[in-house]
């Protein structure tokens, strides 16, 4: 294909050129734009290395995929092995090739601000999930590349893999951002961060074109890729009408991304991998569907937002008796998903120290994540709070109140805001939230 060529010819120049070796940050999602792109400049460094010398792969290209914690299930097995494949792929050939995976900080997590945190569910009016699970994590990576004191380059080069043809939206978007002339943008956030667009000419057919005709290059499956799309399409999605043999059957333009989407009314692609026979996300799209029912019912929801002000149509932060209900469906979700056989964990356990530490931090002690999980799975979960030390200490903490136990919870209460002191890196200061528990202690 003629396009392709010109494409892969163009990254070459542009790898080549010299600009102090600026490395390259590849935004890898695992699906088919991604995985046209970065096969693309895979070629094109196959082929400096053998037609123009090795000795040209100086500048360092880094794929880097993000993972917000809650992706679809199918799909992080798929991208995780797929990584693994370039990793290995990378060094077998001697390409100047490096992954990495981005994670969203702990405070940042969706079931620490969803459940620990009380914020109500994303919609389009709040849609609090987009900078916290995927713009931030991604953009402290480029960061510390850009910032590298060990380089003297102190910029970068992301490649996206945006194309015009995607809507009418995203080619004004990249015709906004064009400099006549120049391959080159300037990215809109980010200082000393530039933007190169290989693939934005290419045409959905032209893209699964080239993955369904040219081989990996790092030695994924044949297929692969397009029957996760033939799996997760729904009837109303655009399809390709370029295949490469007569057994394909039709694909959609499926988007993948999170599974607890509440943004999105329906999330039809994990709907249409169980029309397909992926059964066990059953629960999952189930406890998802719940959350998005009960985030606009009024007893869920305190009248205050977080800081305290007064929310809009009494629409505020949710009750923690809420949170604990969502925390209990997630488990049993979880739950239902293991007694089928499939290993996951929806939350994980540091997640779940903080979602205890940030209730703790609001003044609720009522709750315990480990009560909750145990209850579901019928089984302890150690969260370094039941153990015979503390056993002992707690009877001669409550001797020590001559068994008054009004006393004795307050200054149990301090000592876990104590202790949750050193958990979060976004904290209030300790001394305001221990007078916090005494006023609260006093009034009640």
């Amino acid at each position: 294909m003629k396009k392709t060529n010109y494409i892969i010819e163009e990254i070459i120049d542009q790898y080549t050129i010299e600009d102090n070796n600026r490395p390259w940050i590849i935004g890898f999602s695992g699906g088919k734009d991604s995985t046209v792109m970065l096969t693309l400049v895979w070629l094109s460094l196959l082929k400096i290395k053998n037609e123009i010398g090795e000795k040209y792969l100086k500048r360092e290209v880094f794929v880097v995929c993000n993972d917000t914690l809650v992706e679809n299930p199918i799909i992080t097995n798929y991208v995780t092995d797929i990584i693994d494949k370039i990793e290995q792929a990378a060094l077998k050939h001697k390409l100047p090739i490096k992954t990495r995976i981005t994670t969203p900080r702990l405070e940042d997590s969706f079931w620490v601000n969803l459940i620990g945190k009380g914020y109500p569910a994303p919609n389009n009016a709040f849609r609090w999930c987009t900078e916290r699970l995927k713009i931030k994590p991604t953009s402290r990576f480029i960061d510390e590349i850009v910032s590298d004191e060990e380089n003297d380059h102190h910029e970068a080069i992301v490649l996206v893999g945006t194309r015009k043809s995607e809507s009418s939206t995203r080619a004004k978007s990249i015709k906004k951002h064009e400099i006549k002339g120049k391959r080159l943008t300037k990215h809109p956030l980010q200082k000393n961060v530039f933007v190169y667009s290989p693939i934005k000419e290419l045409h959905l057919e032209e893209v699964w074109y080239i993955i369904n005709t040219f081989k990996s290059p790092w030695g994924a499956e044949k297929n692969q890729l397009f029957n996760l799309y033939s799996d997760a399409s729904a009837d109303d999605y655009e399809c390709p009408t370029m295949v490469s043999d007569k057994e394909h059957k039709s694909c959609g333009q499926s988007r993948f991304g999170c599974w607890t989407c509440t943004v999105v009314k329906k999330d039809k692609s994990i709907s249409a991998q169980i029309e397909n026979g992926q059964e066990w996300l059953i629960p999952l799209r189930d406890v998802r569907d719940w959350i998005q029912e009960q985030r606009n019912i009024i007893k869920n929801r305190e009248p205050h937002r977080r800081n305290g002000a007064p929310a809009q149509n009494e629409m505020g932060v949710v009750k923690l008796k809420h949170r604990a209900e969502i925390l209990e469906r997630v488990f049993d979700a979880q739950k239902k998903v293991n007694d089928m056989g499939y290993d996951i964990e929806l939350i994980n356990n540091q997640e779940l120290i903080a979602i205890q530490v940030t209730w703790y931090r609001d003044l609720y002690f009522d709750f315990k994540v480990a009560d909750i999980y145990n209850k579901v799975f019928n089984k302890n979960l150690d969260m370094k709070e039941h153990n015979e030390l503390i056993q002992k200490e707690e009877e001669i903490l409550l001797a020590a109140c001559n068994n008054d136990k009004k006393q004795f919870v307050l200054i149990q209460d301090l000592l876990k805001l104590e202790k949750a002191k050193t958990i979060m890196m976004k904290r209030r200061g300790l001394i305001e939230d221990i007078e916090n528990r005494y006023k609260q202690f006093i009034s009640a």
